[in-house]
């Protein structure tokens, strides 16, 4: 089994949750910026993948959830 590092971790985790969380970022990722996901930028990807993934899936089940209790 592969355990990912810290920092492929880390990336994943940004881009999951740039997407899941639907306001505006606190902090920008700029050059200056201590950290850099383009260096783990597949992980990113994965992270914003797998984050459109779960707030697609939680707006279905809220959705049914109030089709449910308005029927």
């Amino acid at each position: 089994m592969i355990i990912p590092t810290s920092v492929e971790l880390h990336a994943f985790l940004i881009g999951f949750f740039e997407v899941l969380c639907p306001w505006k970022p606190q902090h920008q990722i700029t050059d200056q910026a201590e950290y850099q996901p383009a260096k783990e930028y597949h992980y990113y990807l994965a992270g914003i993948a797998a984050g459109f993934i779960s707030l697609a899936l939680i707006l279905i089940i809220l959705c049914k959830l109030g089709k449910e209790l308005l029927s």
